[in-house]
């Protein structure tokens, strides 16, 4: 498979179905998977459970981990503030990321909804192909 992608200034290409191969700045290649784990947190567990739902209900994710008990500090109108929230952990494909996106900002209750996206640089097999099948299934 050749399929090649555009991000930034650097050309990836697949070597599978959840690999892609890129180039640093020395053309040195490093592989790592199409997958990605996307953080975000919620005020509540009941939202955090109904945006996961709809996530892989939609299949925009394949996986969503709901963690309760977590404490958040951050800067927020001039204030610092401490809040509890529950933490998203979400597994989804760069593919769907704008969809997962544009979803998250229209359904999420914060002004600003945290929504950080890593990279999956490998994973066990079994675990990668069910996500390829979990989020291909459209």
């Amino acid at each position: 498979m050749s399929a090649r992608l555009a991000v930034g200034f650097r050309k990836f290409h697949r070597i599978s179905t959840y690999s892609i191969v890129k180039k640093d700045e020395n053309a040195r290649e490093i592989v790592m998977t199409d997958k990605i784990i996307v953080f975000s947190t919620c005020a509540g567990v009941k939202e955090a459970k109904k945006l996961a739902g709809h996530l892989v209900e939609q299949r925009l994710a394949a996986c969503v981990n709901v963690v309760k008990g977590m404490e958040s500090y951050y800067r927020w109108k001039g204030k610092v503030a401490r809040e509890p929230e529950v933490l998203l952990i979400i597994k989804t494909s760069r593919e769907l990321f704008s969809r997962l996106r544009a979803e998250w900002e229209r359904l999420h209750s914060y002004e600003i909804p945290e929504l950080i996206a890593v990279p999956i640089v490998e994973g066990a097999a079994s675990y990668m192909d069910w996500l390829e099948r979990e989020l291909a299934a459209q």
